[in-house]
């Protein structure tokens, strides 16, 4: 019975100091209250909201297909990508070979220039698409 009342009494004397650390890691760190003539921490999230809502209206993507014509990209940076004009956002979408139909998924890189400006394609991409990696390769480029 001592055993028993002993570990009770060791187990609630740990859950409060779990609780202790645990409410110092998980509540963040302390910002400035409205009374302190600072922000809030709701308008903070408000903003972020805002601010991701105002960028995707800003680039919400195409129907149909843009054309371009790209080359080989940077052959040291890895992934599947094409780097180009077409987008002003990061984002996912699909490219066709106009020549032979092969298609791969990519991630659409912006870059600096007008959209009839050329595209760089990935090593890997290039690979995906059994295109020639020193040649120019027309492009259809749909968003996702």
């Amino acid at each position: 019975m001592r055993y028993l009342a002993l570990t009770a009494l060791i187990l609630i004397a740990g859950c409060a100091q779990i609780r202790d650390t645990t409410d110092g890691l998980f509540s963040g760190p302390s910002t400035p209250s409205a009374s302190d003539g600072g922000e809030t921490p709701e308008a903070d999230s408000a903003d972020e909201v805002e601010e991701v809502v105002a960028t995707e209206q800003f680039d919400p993507g195409w129907t149909g297909a843009k054309q371009t014509i790209a080359g080989l990209g940077d052959v040291a940076k890895p992934g599947v990508w094409l780097e180009t004009p077409l987008v002003s956002l990061e984002r996912s979408g699909r490219v066709v070979v106009r020549k032979t139909g092969a298609s791969a998924f990519v991630t659409l890189i912006p870059i600096e220039g007008e959209e009839t400006a050329g595209s760089r394609l990935s090593l890997e991409a290039m690979r995906a698409l059994l295109a020639p990696i020193d040649q120019l390769v027309e492009l259809d480029v749909y968003t996702n």
